[in-house]
């Protein structure tokens, strides 16, 4: 038979994360790209059960999950309702440090010519 065990791997603190990323991005800036995703996450690390089993409960309050990608490094942390605002004046911060290497897009004054490329 198969038990399942509770997992122990806890996400990295905030600070851990942030750390990690401002690590990632300068890493990405040489050679390629990153991402980062935020997204609402309830708490369950299951999917929804089938029809007619009792569906999973709905949590008190909601937290995000930010997760963080270059290649095959992942990161990412989950961030409680009530430090989302000063995380993420720390994350605006790491982001606006690491792309200082962003090139300026020129805009084209006539349609006609940007129609034709």
């Amino acid at each position: 038979s198969i038990t399942l065990r509770p997992c122990s791997l806890t996400p990295p603190s905030h600070s851990q994360f942030l750390s990690k990323l401002t690590l990632l991005a300068q890493s990405a800036r040489k050679d390629s790209s990153f991402t980062v995703t935020i997204k609402r996450y309830d708490g369950h690390d299951r999917p929804k059960p089938r029809e007619g089993k009792p569906p999973l409960p709905t949590p008190a309050e909601y937290s995000c999950l930010i997760r963080a990608r270059s290649g095959a490094k992942k990161l990412s942390t989950v961030v409680k309702r009530d430090e989302v605002a000063k995380f993420m004046e720390s994350y605006s911060k790491v982001l606006k440090s690491s792309m200082d290497g962003l090139k300026k897009v020129k805009k084209v004054k006539n349609k006609a010519k940007a129609a034709q490329g």
